[in-house]
């Protein structure tokens, strides 16, 4: 299934190394609202290439709560299945140069990062492999040494337009050549991302603003494919009720723990629209009405709050929309099943 002409095609594109929380669930759903709005296609991606960390458990638990939360998708792919295509980007970066081996241990590389840092530098990679002679390179390997491979990047500034942050750029200098292939030859992040939004023809990368130097990466590494570039939107990352760091404390609100808790699904959802925009927190009885009121333009540049407390009290709200029929069978799991339906 292909987008309408001039529709965005988005993806989600989380690893399977844990159970979905609401910072990922948020991404998730502007996502899939800003597609539905546009009558765009939004596509699963599972981004499974550490094999060591992925589990299918995970896997199946993103699913469900895909499910949980009434959002469905137009297509669906693994980046495990890919493999074939990330090797043939490899061999066409090294073929232009871009893609260059170097042979340092973690130790030594620990060792540059903090002398540069004591120096009041900042901590980027200086290079010294390309400086390496064609015998140098086979002295090391001789000993034992197997490469790792960084993508070369150009100098200059890297600019765009965030569909949230609005014009940024980086300054080429300032970013450090990263890894994309490991010793052992398996991929990191940067390359298959890249090779498979391309393939997809990703129209709009939307994700946290925690991407906003691998943006400045990937948007390289988009040329030196020879790929269309998408646009970039990236959103402020949840902080707590007290403006602390969500994160140190997102195992406790996985989705699966929402369910648990009695949460409802539309809760979620309608909370998570709302936060870091400039609509009003309330309670929404569909996913149409959140498609409707979707706009990036409503997006603030600051960091949203989410609090539980918020949530269970929309929750309550939410389920006093809902017919007494449909919610008997909760009341019942809460202690509450000799609710009287006339009082509802």
């Amino acid at each position: 299934m292909s987008a309408a002409k001039g529709a965005p095609t988005v993806r989600f594109a989380p690893s399977p190394t844990g159970l979905m929380h609401v910072g990922n669930a948020r991404v998730l759903l502007v996502n899939w609202l800003f597609a539905r709005a546009a009558a765009g296609r939004f596509l699963l991606r599972l981004d499974d290439t550490d094999r060591a960390r992925c589990e299918d458990s995970y896997a199946t638990a993103i699913e469900e709560d895909m499910e949980w939360l009434g959002l469905d998708r137009d297509g669906f792919s693994r980046q495990s299945d890919h493999l074939d295509s990330y090797d043939k980007a490899c061999a066409a970066l090294r073929e232009a140069g871009r893609l260059y081996p170097c042979y340092e241990t973690p130790d030594e590389l620990a060792l540059k990062r903090k002398n540069l840092l004591s120096r009041g530098q900042p901590p980027l990679y200086d290079r010294a492999a390309l400086e390496l002679s064609e015998a140098e390179r086979e002295k090391l390997e001789g000993e034992g040494r197997i490469p790792h491979w960084r993508f070369k990047l150009e100098g200059g500034e890297v600019a765009w337009d965030d569909l949230v942050h609005g014009d940024l750029s980086f300054d080429g200098a300032n970013l450090s050549d990263p890894v994309l292939v490991r010793e052992d030859g398996t991929y990191l992040y940067m390359l298959p991302s890249t090779v498979d939004d391309a393939a997809m023809e990703v129209s709009h990368v939307v994700r946290g603003d925690d991407h906003l130097t691998n943006s400045a990466v990937q948007i390289q590494l988009f040329a030196a494919l020879g790929a269309k570039t998408p646009r970039f939107a990236h959103l402020p990352l949840l902080k707590d009720a007290e403006g602390g760091e969500l994160s140190k404390r997102l195992g406790s609100l996985s989705l699966n723990d929402l369910r648990e808790d009695g949460i409802e699904a539309m809760a979620v959802n309608s909370l998570l629209a709302s936060l870091g925009t400039s609509e009003a927190v309330k309670e929404h009885g569909s996913l149409e009405e959140l498609v409707g009121t979707f706009d990036f333009a409503k997006f603030s540049r600051n960091p949203p709050k989410f609090s539980y407390e918020e949530l269970k009290r929309l929750n309550g709200r939410i389920l006093h929309l809902l017919p007494f029929d449909q919610v008997a069978p909760r009341l019942a799991e809460m202690g509450l099943g000799e609710a009287d339906p006339e009082f509802w």
